[in-house]
């Protein structure tokens, strides 16, 4: 299974890039939000990825935050939710909106997704109700972006920073993974802004 890229930015298409990892380049497939956050090209990447095996091919996804990664498990879950389904729902939702529209049952809002119609928004609501905005998703390691308290608010200062969304994400999940759940706010902004700088 691959994880994890880190690697030089060679290219970016509408729905995907390619990532130069020890000379092997790697075509990914992305999110709209994911792409806009990746800088120019040649820079340096590290991106989440999930690996998905079909019988005509492989195809390697890839994301700016745990918890995209999260999200777009639990959306290709779902009976008739492909990945670029899942990845078009991710462009136009981050991971909290999503969760929001599925916890007040808002079809419309998930039927916004090109590919998603009416019956398919509905299976997603009926199906990941319950789910989405858990642990599941949430994780125990900050698999996801963080939603309350300092994470949340070193989220903010980041993003006051400068940082796109994706950046400052990653950069606070990490933070707050190695300085674990009684970290103060002073301590996650100084070790995200080292994580993000990197």
């Amino acid at each position: 299974m691959i994880a994890r890229l880190a690697g030089t930015l060679v290219e970016t298409t509408a729905d995907g890039a390619t990532v130069d990892v020890g000379g092997v380049g790697y075509q990914l497939l992305a999110s709209a939000r994911t792409l806009d956050a990746l800088g120019p090209i040649g820079g340096s990447v590290v991106l989440l990825t999930e690996l998905q095996v079909r019988e005509d091919g492989w195809t390697l996804f890839a994301f700016g935050s745990p918890g995209e990664r999260a999200t777009f498990r639990l959306l290709t879950s779902v009976q008739g939710v492909g990945g670029r389904v899942a990845l078009a729902l991710l462009s136009i939702l981050t991971p909290e909106e999503l969760a929001a529209a599925v916890s007040r049952g808002d079809k419309a809002m998930v039927g916004r997704a090109n590919g998603v119609g009416p019956k398919l928004a509905a299976r997603i609501v009926n199906e990941l109700a319950g789910k989405i905005g858990s642990p599941a998703l949430a994780g125990s390691a900050g698999a996801s972006a963080p939603r309350g308290g300092p994470a949340h608010d070193a989220l903010s200062a980041l993003a006051n920073l400068g940082f796109k969304p994706a950046e400052a994400s990653a950069a606070v999940a990490a933070a707050s993974e190695e300085l674990g759940p009684d970290a103060t706010l002073d301590a996650l902004v100084r070790l995200a802004l080292r994580k993000a700088a990197k």
